[in-house]
């Protein structure tokens, strides 16, 4: 399995009984051994809309996890869905040549979200089908890797994000769903802990390098494609002003990077953290404003108990995904928030969590359909069934409150599945 998925699942958000730590399916070819790896899972969904006060107003625009009540104003739905990681089939190649490990991963996450009549899609586009996207299957990695122990190793291609990486891979919700458990299953993915508690690392272009391990330091450093930055606030006819950015055009490539040191003794093992980005934006004005972003985090293991802590901050870096609602003409939007996270494995090898996260954003200027802050709570219960296979329940509280005043949106969401890995 590809080196994210594996500290994703097997290390850094629960070590449960090691269901994904082994290889996946290994095919020797030649000179190449092929790995194929992956998961599968889905949860029942219980969610109940508690609050939803000025919807269009307040944060219809302004928040990427807001859940709101239907049409006919009902405040519970149901809802079978992937959780915040998607099903997953990855295939990865593996060869040393000429003094160089070199590597290729390609993979496709098809999510079970999809709610058409027919339920495969077939009818997307037809007016049949009320969202187009659900049944969409995507593409989050397409890499090249080089390198030797001896000095490090280069990456081409598209894989997680190097900043807030270790955040979401260190979110006990990667097992789960967390927050973003929509009242239709709209999306192929659930939110977890992203936008209350850290932003998305998501899936860029990147050429990046990595050192080696140096007694459980290493670093990254990349530049990353730089058309990914977006703003939501985008007026049009009388009110339109050209210094709000309708398309976030970037003149030079993104900036990001991280450094981490692992550690482990006989009594406690851990890891600390750091990760940034900057980005350079230029509005229809061409009033050029900088993005920057900034995270530190813990996570520590003591017998049975786990912790970690993690904050961030920035200038212009928005709310939930880097650069959303982050510039308001000339002006940046800073956003900043973190998440506290403990867990304690049960004699059974069973997990409980007890996660709680917000993400804020300042204001400036125009407020309608901004956010000003998001938090969640997730109590959450991980079992390891066999090697492969976790049975999964969680129960999440999330608030959402917009810079307009009375502007709220808060729901429930309970869920119970399963997720298992090869």
């Amino acid at each position: 399995m590809n080196k994210n998925i594996k500290l994703a699942v097997a290390g850094a958000v629960l070590a449960l009984s090691a269901s994904a730590a082994n290889a996946g399916i290994i095919i020797p070819a030649g000179d190449w051994t092929i790995d194929i790896n992956g998961n599968v899972n889905g949860y029942a969904n219980w969610t109940s809309v508690d609050h939803d006060s000025n919807w269009d107003a307040g944060i219809a625009t302004g928040s990427a996890i807001a859940v709101g009540r239907d049409d006919n104003t009902h405040r519970n739905a149901k809802s079978i869905q992937t959780g915040l990681l998607p099903a997953w089939i990855g295939f990865t190649g593996k060869t040393r040549q000429n003094d160089l490990d070199v590597e290729f991963t390609i993979s496709l996450q098809p999510g079970i979200s999809e709610d058409s009549m027919t339920g495969d899609g077939a009818l997307n586009g037809l007016g049949l089908s009320r969202a187009s996207s659900r049944a969409t299957v995507l593409n989050r990695q397409t890499y090249l890797s080089f390198g030797d122990k001896s000095w490090g190793s280069v990456k081409i291609g598209k894989d997680l994000g190097i900043y807030a990486s270790d955040a979401i891979l260190n979110d006990m919700t990667l097992l789960g769903v967390g927050a973003g458990a929509g009242l239709s299953s709209t999306l192929n993915s659930t939110a977890g802990g992203i936008g209350t508690g850290y932003q998305y690392a998501a899936w860029k272009g990147q050429i990046a390098y990595t050192t080696p391990n140096f007694s459980g330091f290493q670093a990254t450093v990349g530049i990353v494609n730089p058309n990914m930055l977006f703003d939501t606030h985008q007026p049009s006819g009388a009110e339109a002003n050209p210094d709000d950015i309708t398309t976030a055009y970037q003149p030079r490539f993104g900036f990001e990077g991280k450094a981490s040191y692992s550690f482990a003794t006989d009594a406690i093992s851990g890891k600390v953290w750091t990760s940034g980005a900057t980005y350079k934006v230029r509005t229809l004005a061409d009033n050029e404003v900088n993005v920057n972003a900034y995270d530190l985090g813990v996570n520590l293991n003591v017998a049975n108990f786990g912790l970690t802590g993690y904050v961030y901050d920035g200038r212009g870096n928005g709310i939930t995904f880097l650069g959303l609602q982050g510039i308001n003409g000339t002006d940046r939007r800073d956003g900043d928030g973190g998440y506290v996270q403990a867990t304690y494995a049960l004699p059974t090898k069973t997990k409980v969590g007890l996660a709680y996260g917000e993400s804020k954003l300042s204001s400036n200027g125009n407020t309608a359909g901004i956010t000003a802050k998001q938090d969640r709570t997730t109590v959450g219960v991980y079992h390891p069934l066999t090697k492969h296979l976790n049975l999964v329940a969680e129960y999440s509280d999330i608030k959402i409150q917009g810079q307009v005043e009375g502007a709220r949106n808060e729901y429930t969401t309970g869920s119970l599945g399963a997720i298992l890995f090869f």
